[in-house]
């Protein structure tokens, strides 16, 4: 039994002894105790309080001095796209020169241009590659995540890339979510048949994924030019015929009906949000149906907006609407091609004006509630992992969103152990 005992925390920030998820105002409650300290048992909070509670502990405890830092929840980021074979820099380019994300879709770039490249690539090289992007990841305070497939776009393309993200969850010591993405684009040979390919992933793709036990989660990429809504509810049912819930890529770039789709569906969290009607905010809130309302969360994904230079997602006014709020990276080669939590906690508070608590807040429990991985971690909860970001000395919790181009993290602890 490994037991420590960390002591002269500045503050000890997100504890939650009931963690539930967080909506609308109370998203902005961020318990803190300064001056803390925590103990750990087996890669498990044990234990916390103030210094001045703290009784003398036993000789076998190993003591770890955390020196004034702060401490708080490792980021849980539960939309990625971290498998990919390439970069796309060519096509940030094309963006500066400006074309748009459809254009550059609409002649083969975009995820088309990703699925190329990634059915010539082996299954070692994408292991490899994605390996060390999410090593880099956990450096920068990621303590679980969620990783997509699609960009395979045929059976042994989406097989190859889930079967990666199955070798990952075995390699690292963080949590790690597989969500099935098969349906991102049409394929080039099946552009003017939709039917043929969405037969290829209901009765091939997914029988085969079920059968490997490949995915925990399904999504569907539902846009003008890509998936419509009723597409979507085919795939996404013939996907809860083998127990996988959705998570959905909805209201990107258009307006078309994911969100009562996506509502309908009971999708576990609908993601992307940047363009919404006062109607579907309505939806998403819940207050369009009396007594009733979705439960899901609405998982914002601020850096990729910032990308595609695209307005941000009205985080205030589905915080106002008592929406529950989640972020994450949508970390990909084409339109975030970043997985740094914290940029993405600075970009919320400042473009989309939340709140650093409720920033904080909707990165760790929220995101964690986002892919099912509440119970390990998300919040300083006894039972839960010792995922824990350290910062540097900083004199508050707003300072880590406002000095957004510093790296302020010490050190991470993943299971109780700092990594390296």
């Amino acid at each position: 039994m490994q037991s420590q005992m960390i002591i002269n925390i500045g503050r000890l920030a997100g504890l939650d002894e009931n963690p539930g998820i967080l909506r609308g105002p109370s998203l902005a409650a961020l318990p803190v105790i300064e001056n803390a300290w925590l103990s750990v048992e087996d890669g498990r909070i044990k234990d916390y309080g103030s210094m001045q509670q703290l009784q003398t502990g036993n000789g076998q405890q190993a003591l770890i001095d955390a020196r004034n830092a702060t401490v708080l929840p490792a980021w849980c980021d539960s939309h990625t796209h971290l498998v990919f074979a390439a970069s796309r820099e060519e096509e940030f380019v094309d963006k500066l020169r400006g074309m748009t994300y459809a254009e550059i879709a609409a002649k083969g770039g975009g995820i088309l241009n990703s699925a190329a490249k990634l059915n010539k690539a082996s299954e070692k090289e994408l292991f490899n590659s994605a390996m060390a992007r999410l090593q880099e990841l956990i450096l920068l305070g990621t303590g679980a995540i969620e990783i997509k497939s699609g960009y395979g776009l045929t059976l042994e393309g989406e097989l190859k890339m889930l079967r990666v993200i199955q070798r990952i969850k075995q390699a690292v010591p963080i949590p790690v979510k597989a969500t099935f993405l098969g349906a991102h684009a049409f394929p080039e040979i099946y552009k003017q048949d939709h039917e043929g390919y969405i037969s290829l992933i209901i009765n091939e793709m997914l029988p085969n994924i079920a059968k490997e036990g490949l995915a925990d989660f399904i999504d569907v990429f539902c846009e003008q030019g890509f998936f419509s809504p009723a597409e979507m509810i085919r795939i996404c049912e013939a996907g809860a015929k083998h127990g996988l819930q959705p998570k959905l890529h909805v209201n990107q770039l258009n307006s078309i009906g994911a969100i009562e789709a996506g509502i309908a569906l009971n999708a576990l969290s609908l993601d992307h949000l940047e363009t919404l009607t006062e109607a579907e905010i309505a939806l998403l809130s819940g207050s369009a149906v009396a007594g009733s309302g979705w439960q899901g969360l609405c998982t914002l994904l601020p850096t990729a907006a910032y990308f595609l230079r695209m307005q941000f997602q009205p985080a205030r006014k589905l915080l106002e609407r008592g929406c529950a709020v989640a972020l994450a990276s949508d970390f990909n080669p084409g339109s975030s091609p970043s997985g740094n939590m914290n940029t993405v906690v600075s970009m919320s508070c400042i473009q989309m004006k939340m709140l650093p608590e409720e920033a904080i807040n909707a990165a760790t429990i929220n995101g964690a509630y986002a892919m099912q991985v509440q119970h390990e971690c998300g919040s300083i909860t006894r039972g839960k992992k010792a995922n824990l970001i350290f910062t540097k000395p900083i004199p508050s919790i707003a300072y880590l969103p406002y000095a957004f181009g510093a790296n302020l993290i010490d050190k991470v602890m993943i299971n109780g152990a700092f990594v390296s």
